[in-house]
């Protein structure tokens, strides 16, 4: 497992199945816009729910900002497709079996559990800010889009 990837490091690119089954390709992105990359333990959840609404809630301001939003667990492709129709998610949930990516972003809680962070992602693909926390869930959506509208202005 990698240590949890710091503002300022380049982020790794990668390549994963969407809700959809179709390949995700990070290089695709880069170059083009920023990347909000939330990594969250598991859908259904009540902190994993209540944090995707956010972002579907603010899914448009993130747009306006020339920012995309992922995000990332472990759960099936079936199981995220269900998810993301429930809540009507306007973005795209990718399915990291077996935690490869999250392990290449360090993307943990305590005692190695699947953790709750979001990586914002500049269209060089560095990382501009992390926010980890398992229990604020409702700050992941903030922090994030307080970071993209910077990046916006600069």
């Amino acid at each position: 497992m990698a240590k949890m990837l710091k503002v300022g490091d380049k982020a790794p690119v990668f390549q994963l199945p969407d809700q959809d089954g179709k390949t995700f390709d990070m290089a695709n992105v880069l170059g083009k816009t920023a990347l909000v990359l939330y990594f969250y333990p598991k859908s259904f959840t009540s902190g994993c729910t209540m944090e995707a609404k956010e972002f579907r809630d603010m899914h448009e301001e993130f747009r306006k900002e020339g920012a995309m939003v992922v995000g990332v667990s472990s759960d099936d492709v079936d199981t995220q497709k269900r998810f993301k129709a429930e809540h009507q998610l306007p973005f795209t949930l990718l399915n990291d079996e077996g935690n490869k990516v999250r392990d290449l972003y360090g993307a943990y809680g305590l005692a190695h559990t699947p953790g709750r962070v979001t990586f914002v992602i500049d269209k060089e693909g560095i990382v501009r800010h992390v926010f980890n926390s398992q229990f604020s869930a409702d700050r992941h959506v903030a922090e994030a889009l307080a970071v993209v509208r910077q990046l916006a202005q600069s």
